[in-house]
């Protein structure tokens, strides 16, 4: 069989020259060389540290010399009523309009009387019968008085016999009864007349105690009643009187710090209303009992002095003031809430420094909302640590998230 030449030398392996092995292109291997050199470099130079967000600490704007807490709290009246009626009515006169100041026994509205003043007058008529009657009684035993002498007379002359007399002295007993029994009678009458006289006198709506009216609850022609009675159509009261001299300030204090506070304490009050005006002010006492849901004690704080821009429910703001040099605290700083933690017995924050942190042991002073107020361990204007890794340490190396944003 014959084989076409041509037909062979298609059939041909054509190998390279060079002892039968292929070359890498020099620039594949420069490229290789770059990428690693590079992440190399990426490598050495990265960012180093746990990421964590931080705030800095702020001076407490206004605070008192020698604070040793602040708390807050509000204006409270220890003398308030609403002042409502004894008995159901309809109103038909009021005197009373906000901001009025009223005297103790006042006079503030009256009720419509047309019954109880009828009441009235009937019982003074039944009280007048009995009066009556009584006289009558009294009329016929003076008659039986002389019945009598004149029956024990005939008696004796034995004109008469002992049956006339028994007659005589048998009207005489029953009429004294009948008299003892008819001055009862006259008494409850007259007992009766006060209870009515009340009744008319119960009409009148009166001031409690001297104050400031500080709302109007009534209008005349609406029901008014001691007790919620009728739904919404009938009013328990026309109106609150406030004593403005019994203003005082109530505030809670955490129950870590309640040992800080003292009965006579001097307090410097600042009312959110007027934060410019320092009030002098000292403890009255701290209530003694806990809310056990808030782990609070509430304090209860005299003004000094009286003043009508004090008015009550306003919100207020006190720092509790030792005079005693060697227990005067340090100027307190403000710091985020979250900054702060607690470490065993101890409150501690981390502060930011040379990019390392540090852990440091705080007093906290008082806590209000999202804000805690130290009084020692961190100084205005230092960073604190306010978010980061649960394994954060004293001394570990950290880098702060806005930084990390800006890279």
């Amino acid at each position: 069989m014959t084989v076409d030449k041509a037909t062979l030398d298609e059939l041909r392996i054509d190998r390279p020259r060079g002892g039968g092995k292929t070359r890498t292109p020099m620039w594949i291997g420069i490229a290789i060389a770059l990428v690693v050199v590079a992440a190399l470099g990426y490598w050495i130079a990265r960012p180093r540290g746990k990421v964590v967000r931080v705030a800095t600490a702020k001076a407490v704007a206004g605070e008192a010399r020698g604070a040793v807490l602040n708390a807050s709290g509000y204006v409270t009246a220890r003398r308030q009523a609403t002042v409502s009626s004894k008995v159901t009515g309809k109103v038909s006169e009021i005197f009373i309009e906000e901001g009025m100041r009223v005297k103790n026994g006042q006079v503030l509205a009256r009720l419509d009387d047309a019954y109880a003043t009828k009441s009235l007058h009937l019982a003074e008529a039944q009280a007048a019968q009995a009066g009556s009657a009584l006289q009558e009684t009294r009329v016929r035993i003076a008659q039986a008085q002389l019945d009598f002498e004149r029956a024990q007379q005939l008696t004796r002359s034995q004109i008469a016999s002992t049956a006339d007399l028994d007659r005589a002295r048998a009207e005489l007993d029953a009429l004294r009864a009948r008299l003892a029994s008819q001055a009862d009678a006259l008494s409850v009458a007259q007992r009766q007349v006060q209870i009515s006289r009340q009744g008319v006198d119960d009409t009148v709506i009166r001031a409690p105690f001297e104050g400031v009216i500080i709302s109007k609850d009534a209008q005349p022609g609406e029901m008014i009643s001691p007790v919620s009675a009728g739904g919404g159509f009938t009013r328990t009261g026309i109106g609150t009187v406030v004593d403005m001299d019994s203003l005082e300030i109530e505030v809670d204090v955490a129950e870590a710090y309640i040992n800080r506070v003292r009965p006579g304490q001097p307090v410097e009050a600042v009312l959110d209303a007027y934060p410019d005006w320092k009030i002098p002010a000292h403890v009255i006492t701290p209530v003694p009992t806990a809310d056990r849901q808030k782990a609070t004690v509430k304090v209860r704080i005299a003004f000094d002095a009286k003043d009508p821009r004090v008015l009550p429910d306003m919100g207020v703001k006190v720092a509790f003031i030792d005079n005693e040099p060697s227990r005067a605290a340090a100027p307190l700083v403000e710091v985020p809430k979250a900054a702060v933690r607690r470490a065993g017995e101890q409150d501690v924050v981390y502060v930011v420094k040379d990019k390392r942190v540090e852990k440091r042991a705080v007093k906290v002073a008082s806590t209000n909302n999202d804000v805690a107020r130290l009084a020692a361990g961190v100084s205005e204007g230092e960073q604190v640590v306010i978010e980061g890794p649960a394994d954060l340490a004293d001394g570990d190396e950290v880098r702060v998230a806005e930084e990390e944003k800006k890279q």
